[in-house]
């Protein structure tokens, strides 16, 4: 291979348990905590989910990945975009590696979906860009608990136009076996009534379609803007599945951050 193998797991240990059947139970006990799941008619095509650690984040992104279950062996490939933290980029970038490991086993990257991407000029590879970053990694243990086998397309987002993230979105949609999933946070250290506005109003956005968050209101704004563009061209439906904070979870309620979980899905025949 003329690539880096894996990318090793650069956060187990930190965001969330480095132990496979630690992790695993984790993982599964927030999946059977949801409350009140909802049902979908279909596989959601996408979903909106938080990438903090797991004590943080991990109920609210249980409440999006528990609806997958059902779809086990449907869903093949998952497009999975997240903002960058620590390395700046430009476009959207690749890992320009095999695969990506954690604890649970290591996740083969999709190679003819990255082929597909090489003609784009908003897509460029950075290893150093995926090395540290936690927004991708924090999602796959999840995806591995519920999905099993699947294929990744990994992309760090970091200046890009909506237009240029929806045209990549565009590209890979796929059908039923392709997942979207975008990697974000909600707003960032305020108190915990203020936080709650401001979610609620960022969540209202989405709800609507429009792609004009900001990285105040959401630190994926821009994957998430993107996912936007395409769903309104798409007809997709926002199913708000579980708005809550830091605060609500285990941190104190004087500089919280917020979470969401959206799942977006196909309009069906009969238009609704």
């Amino acid at each position: 291979m003329n690539t880096v193998e894996f990318r090793p797991a650069a956060v187990a240990g930190m965001f969330y348990p480095d132990d496979a059947a630690t992790l695993t139970r984790e993982i599964q006990a927030y999946l059977e905590h949801v409350e009140s799941p909802v049902s979908l008619p279909q596989a959601p095509k996408a979903l909106i989910v938080p990438h903090a650690g797991y004590i943080y984040s991990g109920p609210i992104a249980a409440s999006a990945y528990a609806l997958l279950k059902p779809w086990r062996g449907v869903i093949r490939r998952v497009v999975l975009l997240g903002p960058v933290h620590r390395v700046p980029v430009r476009g959207l970038a690749l890992p320009g590696c095999q695969g990506f490991a954690t604890p649970l086993g290591s996740v083969p990257i999709d190679q003819t979906a990255v082929e597909r991407l090489h003609s784009l000029r908003q897509v460029t590879t950075s290893v150093a860009a995926h090395a540290l970053e936690h927004s991708l990694e924090v999602q796959l243990p999840f995806l591995q608990v519920v999905l099993g086998d699947f294929a990744l397309v990994p992309l760090a987002v970091g200046d890009a136009t909506p237009a240029a993230v929806a045209e990549v979105l565009e590209t890979l949609w796929g059908g039923p076996e392709t997942l979207i999933v975008i990697s974000s946070d909600l707003s960032h250290f305020h108190r915990y009534e203020q936080a709650r506005h401001i979610d609620a109003e960022t969540c209202d956005t989405i709800r609507h379609l429009r792609a004009n968050i900001d990285h105040d209101q959401a630190c994926g704004g821009t994957p998430v803007n993107g996912l936007m563009e395409v769903a309104r061209r798409r007809h997709l439906i926002p199913h708000l599945l579980d708005l809550r904070n830091s605060g609500d979870t285990a941190g104190d309620r004087h500089r919280v951050v917020g979470y969401a979980a959206f799942a977006f899905t196909e309009p069906t025949a009969h238009g609704h």
